[in-house]
This record gives C-alpha cells, sequence and structure tokens, in this order.
C-alpha cells in the first residue's frame, strides 16, 4: 500500500452537503490506474488557494523589464512581492470554513507563511466525500502515485481555489536535459590542451566508420591556434571569438552566477583538468560555492557515479567566460530523494522553497506533503545513506541575479492551474530583478524519449500515433528566458553563421529516439504568446509557419492532435535565444569528450548576462532582470540564425527563418551590442 494507514487523530464527521461543479478533469484516463486507494490510506490535500492581483503580475512585470518603460529596473523587494500578492482574506476563510463546516478539527488545517496553501491530512474516504471523487493508485518505473480522474469543489469554494493534489496530476518522473557525450580520440588519447590536434568528427547522418576524418577549413588556416578547430572542438576560446566575449576581469560582490544541480554532482579534479587544458587563466583548485538544499551535497571523486557530467559542464563553462566572479551551486535534495531512491519526483519545489521562504509547501512537481514513499519530506526519516535530518529549508539562500537551469519535462504531464501557478512564481522572481535561464530541450518539436509513453517523445491522438509535437516545460512560461543550441558544421570557422544544433550520432549503442539531438523548440498548449513575443510569433507563422495541420488549443491544453493538427499556432513560442550547443569539449571522470545539447547553451547565455551585470554594477546599476521585454525590442543585438530546423515525431519541425523563429529563437549573443544596449537603459 502507497500511503500509511495510520490513525490522524482528527476529528472527522461527514462532509456537509452542498453543490458541487468539476474543479478539474483530466482528458484522457491514464493507462497505468491500478485499484482503488485504501479508505484509511492518509491523503496529504494539499490546497492552493487564488492569489491576489495577479492578473496584474504580467503588466507590472513588463513596466520593470521593458526598454520603453520609465520604471525600466525599478524592481521590486521579496517582501513587496508577497505582500503583492497574498490571497484575500475571504479567500482563506472561506475556504477553511468549508474544511471546518466538513467535520475537520481546526488544528489540523495547517496554513503556509506566504498564506497561499491550506494543508490537511485525512483518510482518503474523507477525501473522496470532500471532492466528490475516486482516488486510485498508478503504477509507474518510478513507483506508485495517488490521483484522480476528476474533482469536483462546492462553486463558492471553487472560485477561491487554483486546485487541489493529490488530484488529476500524476507525478511523472524529473528529467534532466539529454546531455550527450562522445568520446572521439582514439589516436594516442586526447590532445594536450586546446592547441591540440582535433580527433575525428560524426558528421550528421553519417555512421562514424564512414567518416572520413576532418580537414581544416580554408579559412582557418590564418586563425590563431586555439581557433582553427572550432567546428569539431568548442572550447572557451571558440566560445568568445563567436560572440565577441571579452576576457573579464570583474569581481563585483552580489553578481556571482547560479547554477540549479540536483543529483548529478561536480568533481573538482575534473573541472580542474578543463581549466588546465582550456581555461588556464582559472587557478587551479577554483570551486564554486555550493549551497546546500535540504541535504544537496557536492562535489564528488571523478569516478563518483553522480558524476554525469552536467555539474562538471555548467560550471566550467561559466567559470571559463566570467572568471575572476565567481559562480554559486544550488546542490538540491538529499541523495535518496534526488537520486529517486524514495521514489520522489518532485522538481524545483524544494529550490523554490529554499529561496523563497513565502513559497514553502508549494510543489513544482508532484504530489506533496509529508507522506514517506510520495514527498520529498523534511526532515528524511528513511533510513537511506545520505538522508537529510534537518528541517525544510525555507528562505534560507538568496536567489543569485542570473541563474541556469537545464532541467524540465513534458508539458503535456501537467494540468493548466498547477502549470499556471507555478509560473507565477517566475514572474514574481522577474520582478524582483533576477534573470531565469531554462535549456529548451534536445529532441527538436518533442520532449524527452519515452514521454508520454511515446518511443520519440511526441503525443498521440486517435488515428494519431506519435505524430503530435511535444512541447517542454517550464521553457512553455513566458515569464523565463528558453535558451535553444546552435552549431558549426565542419567546414566552417568561428567567424561563419551558425546553424541550428542538428547532431546525428549513430553510434549504434541505442535506439534511434536517443541518438538523435535537435534543438528544442515550438509552442506550448497552456500559454498564449506574451505581448513581447506576440509580432514575432504571428510573423513567423504568417510567412515561414510549416505546412502540416495545426490547432488551437482549448482551456486546459489537453485538446492536441484535434481536426489531425500536430501543433498549438496560438501558444507561446520557445525559445527565445540560442548559443552554442555542440561538441564542446570537456572532462568527466579525467576523460576528454565531445559533449552535446542545451545544457551547454543556458549557462552561455547565463553568462553573457553576469557579465553585463556586472559592467551596470559598476556605475550604480541594476541588473537586467527579466530581459525577453528588451531582446524582443531589439532584435539587433543578437547574431540571427537562418539555416537548420528541429524535427521529430515523423516531420521536419519547424524551420530557422529570419527574425524569432521556434528553433533558435532571436538568435545568439552578440556581447558588444547587448552591452551597449543596457548600459543605455536605466
Amino acid at each position: 500500500m502507497l500511503l500509511p494507514t495510520l490513525a490522524t487523530g482528527l476529528l472527522i464527521g461527514s462532509a456537509v452537503c452542498t453543490t458541487h461543479v468539476v474543479h478539474e478533469k483530466r482528458w484522457q484516463p491514464p493507462m497505468n490506474r491500478g485499484s482503488r486507494l485504501d479508505p484509511n490510506a492518509i491523503v496529504p490535500l494539499r490546497i492552493a488557494l487564488k492569489q491576489s492581483n495577479l492578473e496584474t503580475g504580467y503588466d507590472r512585470l513588463i513596466d520593470v523589464s521593458h526598454p520603453s518603460s520609465a520604471n525600466f529596473g525599478k524592481h521590486l523587494s521579496t517582501a513587496e512581492v508577497h505582500e503583492l500578492f497574498a490571497p484575500a482574506a475571504e479567500t482563506t476563510k472561506t475556504v477553511k470554513d468549508w474544511l471546518l463546516n466538513a467535520g475537520v478539527y481546526p488544528g489540523a488545517v495547517k496554513e503556509y507563511v506566504n498564506k497561499g496553501w491550506l494543508a490537511v491530512d485525512v483518510p482518503a474516504k474523507i477525501a473522496e466525500s470532500l471532492l466528490s471523487t475516486e482516488y486510485y493508485e498508478h503504477d509507474s518505473n518510478d513507483g506508485v502515485k495517488i490521483g484522480c480522474d476528476s474533482y469536483s469543489l462546492p462553486a463558492h469554494v471553487s472560485k477561491h481555489v487554483d486546485f487541489v493534489k493529490p488530484g488529476v496530476k500524476l507525478s511523472p518522473p524529473m528529467k534532466k536535459r539529454t546531455l550527450e557525450k562522445r568520446q572521439n580520440f582514439p589516436h594516442g588519447g586526447p590532445p594536450s590542451g586546446p592547441r591540440g590536434p582535433p580527433g575525428p568528427i560524426w558528421q550528421p547522418h553519417s555512421p562514424p566508420d564512414r567518416n572520413p576524418g576532418w580537414h581544416m577549413p580554408p579559412g582557418a588556416q590564418s586563425l590563431p591556434p586555439e581557433l582553427q578547430a572550432c567546428s569539431v572542438n568548442i572550447t572557451p576560446p571558440c566560445i568568445k571569438a563567436l560572440y565577441r566575449i571579452p576576457n573579464a576581469t570583474l569581481d563585483t560582490p552580489g553578481q556571482e552566477m547560479g547554477l540549479y544541480e540536483t543529483y548529478d554532482a561536480f568533481s573538482q579534479a575534473d573541472i580542474d583538468l578543463f581549466f588546465e587544458h582550456f581555461a588556464p587563466y582559472v587557478p587551479q583548485g577554483t570551486s564554486p560555492t555550493v549551497l546546500s538544499v535540504d541535504g544537496g551535497t557536492a562535489p564528488v571523486p571523478a569516478a563518483s557515479v553522480r558524476n554525469g557530467g552536467e555539474s562538471d559542464i555548467d560550471i566550467t563553462l561559466a567559470y571559463s567566460l566570467i572568471y575572476p566572479q565567481s559562480v554559486t551551486v544550488y546542490q538540491v535534495d538529499d541523495l535518496p530523494n534526488s537520486s529517486g531512491m524514495t521514489n520522489v519526483t518532485g522538481f524545483l519545489n524544494t529550490f523554490l522553497d529554499a529561496i523563497d521562504g513565502s513559497y514553502c509547501g508549494y510543489s513544482a512537481y508532484g504530489i506533496t506533503g509529508d507522506s514517506p514513499g510520495i514527498d520529498a519530506t523534511y526532515p528524511d526519516n528513511s533510513n537511506l545513506t545520505g538522508a537529510y535530518k534537518g528541517q525544510l529549508e525555507c528562505g534560507t539562500y538568496k536567489l543569485t541575479n542570473v541563474l541556469s537551469v537545464s532541467y524540465g519535462e513534458a508539458e503535456a504531464y501537467l494540468p493548466k492551474p498547477y502549470v499556471e501557478r507555478q509560473c507565477n512564481e517566475f514572474m514574481k522572481l522577474g520582478l524582483q530583478g533576477h534573470s531565469i535561464l531554462f535549456a529548451s530541450g534536445d529532441y527538436g518539436v518533442a520532449s524527452f524519449p519515452g514521454s508520454n509513453e511515446n518511443e520519440f517523445g511526441c503525443l498521440s491522438a486517435p488515428g494519431m500515433n506519435g505524430t503530435i509535437y511535444n512541447p517542454d516545460y517550464p521553457v512553455g512560461c513566458p515569464y523565463i528566458t528558453a535558451v535553444g543550441a546552435t552549431r558549426l558544421y565542419p567546414n566552417q570557422t568561428v567567424y561563419d553563421p551558425e546553424s541550428a544544433m542538428q547532431v546525428n550520432l549513430q553510434s549504434g549503442n541505442r535506439s534511434a529516439a536517443y541518438e538523435f539531438f535537435a534543438t528544442g523548440g515550438g509552442f506550448s498548449n497552456l500559454f498564449t504568446p506574451p505581448s513581447y513575443q506576440a509580432q514575432a510569433v504571428a510573423n513567423y507563422l504568417a510567412k515561414y509557419g510549416p505546412d502540416v495541420p495545426s490547432y488551437v488549443a482549448n482551456s486546459t491544453g489537453t485538446n492536441y492532435g484535434e481536426n489531425g493538427g500536430v501543433f498549438n499556432r496560438a501558444g507561446r513560442g520557445y525559445p527565445d535565444v540560442a548559443a552554442n550547443g555542440a561538441y564542446l569539449l570537456d572532462y568527466t571522470n579525467q576523460t576528454l569528450e565531445h559533449w552535446f545539447g542545451t545544457s551547454l547553451s543556458s549557462p552561455i547565455f547565463g553568462s553573457v548576462l553576469t557579465l553585463i551585470n556586472e559592467q551596470r554594477a559598476q556605475v550604480g546599476k541594476g541588473p537586467v532582470g527579466f530581459v525577453n521585454p528588451t531582446l524582443y525590442a531589439n532584435p539587433q543585438v543578437l547574431n540571427d540564425i537562418t539555416n537548420g530546423s528541429n524535427p521529430n515525431c515523423g516531420s521536419s519541425g519547424f524551420e530557422t527563418a529570419p527574425g524569432w523563429d521556434p528553433v533558435t529563437g532571436l538568435g545568439t549573443p552578440n556581447y558588444p551590442k547587448m552591452l551597449e544596449l543596457w548600459m543605455r537603459l536605466p
């Protein structure tokens, strides 16, 4: 049995008879639904209350983020944001009264510090009565979850509630952006440094054994040695040359760059090797500040199973571009929870708790609460190695001005109210001056292979098996900056235009779904284009839209495939920007390898924003904050990418085009132009 059947100690009577209305309903019943939940199993109900003034949040964010606004850069304090969006007193009273009238003991109803949540643990039979529903167990590879196909609330209560969990939302596997590695140095080992000869490379759509080997492009001979092989071996000098990034000189306090990591942890030995060979200006032993969130630990030995490359690469890319500025790593969740040993699949919840005390109790993914086997509950009372025995950290750390995140999952897993509430937290962080970047995904118009029970990560509908585009989350949220990936081809130099990242490894070691990489992009099913992007999206669809059927998403974003459509033509487009994401050289477990993915692109773009923030700080200006409105209003400060596409789901996906496109966004950084723009702004 998933949940304990212990007595709760609550005094609960029968629910008061009242008129209920359907509050949330699943579009399709899940295929893995199991047995009805034991009536006495404890269900940790979490009720998300409607917040106040959320309808003004977008306008307020644009007011401080758009370059034409008189209030540009006048970010709010954390306290001001909390007060602005706190639920109305009537909302809290109405929902509390409903629970108390149903017989819930007053002391059992918990209220979180931001007043946005009410929590109560009740037996399943009481939860079902309160919500006019039935709870079932659901089997998955990661364990058993609970949920319902729909639930109802009293009509007078429904208007005060965003959503209730557990509900129609089940806990999907939290996924790290795929960061692919390849060893490409079979002739005598790796080069000794950035000037060493490149190994053979794998051209797209060509198996390795047929590759004739790389030949230096004609235009490369006249370049400095460290730039001659950038088309097949990306290193910090290549990145700096691509985007005209100067050598950094500042280490302004308060301008550290933030990286989100969970489970995967860096190896000091690996990042020292990278510094030695590719960024010798970074002293040996240079290490990020590690902020442990609820028991997260780093670093680890080079040979550790937790040293998968993600953290190493995030750190080495950031340091190589911003040093002597430092890097802050938020290492999130203890080992039992981050590794999946406890079957906890929450994503971002404990991190957001730790940086925003008012957010405590909010779960970004999965069912929350303190029931063993479902929730990341702290103290972690499991007997597993590495269990964190401290209290849940709430408001423990300050968020850096720039944060790069390389994690996400399929948007289709999430009901719209749930996603809207999490997206609103990103809006609040933007109001406070934070720039939050997410990698856009690595499988073109699909999500991770295996998502939604499809080999290639595509969506299906009646008569449409795996042909519907599957947008990712949270890159569909309009309050974050989604970063796609670009690449150079073997016959190019750093002074040639880049293309959309598309690589076919064809190693023969895995299924085709995992061998093909293309920068993630498309249109959300849950969000419409924000005002700063609306014209760019409309222009793309009118002039360059794909020759495939489309649909307009319904209010819940669940009618994908309607009338044979494969993407939502009314959705928020992503990515917003891009940066190089192919053939990076880096060390993992003391071994030099090639790496691919938007996990490379996000920290590169985040490093550029960090450098700009430092320059602004030198003249007394604040951080750039939420950058999307400024970039869409000034696309000329980016390098437009007009070659390539992001295929999947049995189609060619979307094509790049002049201006914004759902492949590489507005383009890659042009540091001098970006700096000049933001230094002119207040």
